[in-house]
């Protein structure tokens, strides 16, 4: 039994109307997001994948990943890309007290300010882990200005009972000008991936679509 959806429905977005889910447009834009690394060798290779395209994507990096893979967490920036906060530990907010859970999402956005490369713009944007945050966590994470990035198209390639088939239907039937699409950059998500990416990639090329990173102002999305 799934435990998750595919694509956000008009309600949830309407419910949670402080988090992000999409940005809305009649462009032919999408958002491309990876969660969990950067991880060596699938981080590395989506990398590759998004310049053949001339893709650009927002990473939301872990911050003992970033630690461990500081020349690969680096690379993502060179190569054009964003950085987002995923926590110091990949912590689920739900099964965390609000001081532990903004502490460790303190600690991810000190790891990335010290590893980024010089003169970086940073975005201050953040995504739970798993997409779960209290409501007293959600307030702080407000009133320290961050954007919280949920997603409009969950490609759930970290479900290791579909098929790579399934995964990139779960892209391709859901995508909408606007769309913020979620994909991992992770060990367990790796099969998956590496066909639902190059699926994702040639459709929004042959349709035209600009893939653009996530950014505010002075930068805006839309």
């Amino acid at each position: 039994m799934k435990l998750y959806w595919v694509k956000t429905n008009r309600i949830i977005k309407n419910i949670f109307s402080g988090f992000t889910w999409n940005f809305p447009s009649s462009k032919k834009i999408v958002y491309l997001t990876f969660d969990d690394g950067p991880t060596p060798e699938i981080t590395d290779w989506t990398l590759a994948i998004l310049k053949k395209y001339n893709a650009r994507a927002t990473f939301f990096c872990i911050g003992e990943n970033i630690k461990l893979y500081p020349d690969l967490f680096k690379r993502i920036q060179t190569e054009g890309h964003c950085i987002g906060n995923h926590t110091q530990n990949h912590v689920n907010g739900w099964n965390s007290s609000t001081t532990d859970y903004i502490s460790n999402v303190n600690l991810c956005k000190k790891t990335i300010q010290e590893y980024s490369i010089e003169n970086y713009k940073l975005q201050n944007i953040f995504r739970p882990p798993y997409g779960k945050v209290t409501p007293k966590q959600f307030k702080l994470l407000k009133k320290s200005t961050y954007k919280i990035i949920m997603w409009d198209v969950l490609s759930a390639d970290f479900d290791t009972s579909i098929t790579p088939e399934q995964c990139a239907d779960n892209v391709l039937i859901n995508i909408q000008p606007g769309s913020i699409i979620i994909f991992h950059d992770s060990v367990k998500a790796t099969k998956n991936l590496k066909h639902a990416l190059v699926q994702t990639l040639d459709y929004l090329k042959k349709n035209e679509f600009e893939m653009k990173a996530i950014k505010f102002d002075p930068e805006p999305n839309l």
